[in-house]
């Protein structure tokens, strides 16, 4: 039987700090590609639908089944899956640079389902009031559809923002580096309790201030 032999809670931080930056550098770059892809995605799938600015029923079925397909997929099935293009775009599938492509690829399909249906909550009466006061599709986008959804949007982006905390921590098996590799490698493999504790109780209150942050700036930008 192994011995349990846990790092003294003075040496915690040491492990810790490192950590937490490697998973915030790690996430912050997931959710720039996230926003960055998912946001347009999602406006098109919606405005390619029969309620959107240039309805396209092949164009919607066919986002729409990609962006389900990105969605389909258990995490680790799709770490799994995604290892061929891993190898081809970085040369490796394991540490920090493995785990950006299928974060990318499951934060985008998740952040552009949840855009189209914060946009699908602005009223259709102001998309009509843009429409009939001449204004052009790319001018109703940005200042009716984004503009009014923008709470819906920041609520989309606080679920992601915690769905990639967990996948990060998820991809720590694949080596990325992070909180979750620091719990898999000493927490879990080194039957270090300590390590274990203090990654569980940093990631529960790192997701429970980004939900509260987040609901707070719902309801300050909610009219």
């Amino acid at each position: 039987m192994t011995a349990m032999i846990s790092t003294p809670w003075p040496d915690v931080p040491d492990l810790l700090g490192p950590a937490l930056g490697e998973t915030a550098r790690l996430v912050g770059l997931v959710m720039a590609i996230v926003v960055l892809l998912g946001a347009p995605l999602g406006l098109l799938i919606f405005n390619s639908s029969p309620l959107g600015l240039a309805p396209n029923r092949p164009v919607h079925v066919s986002i729409s089944w990609i962006a389900n397909l990105g969605r389909s997929l258990p995490f680790l099935v799709l770490m799994a899956a995604v290892i061929p293009l891993t190898q081809l775009v970085f040369g490796t599938t394991v540490g920090f640079q493995a785990a950006i492509i299928p974060m990318s690829i499951a934060g985008v399909a998740f952040f552009a389902r949840l855009t189209e249906s914060a946009v699908r909550e602005v009223p259709r009466e102001l998309l009509d009031v843009g429409l009939a006061g001449g204004s052009t599709r790319w001018q109703i986008v940005s200042g009716i559809q984004l503009k009014e959804s923008v709470p819906g949007l920041v609520a989309a982006f606080t679920l992601n923002l915690v769905a990639m905390i967990e996948y990060s921590a998820i991809a720590g098996a694949i080596g990325s580096g992070g909180v979750g590799y620091l719990a898999v490698n000493y927490g879990y493999r080194r039957f270090d309790e300590h390590i274990m504790i203090a990654c569980i109780v940093v990631l529960i209150a790192l997701v429970q201030a980004i939900q509260f942050s987040g609901d707070r700036a719902v309801r300050a930008l909610s009219h």
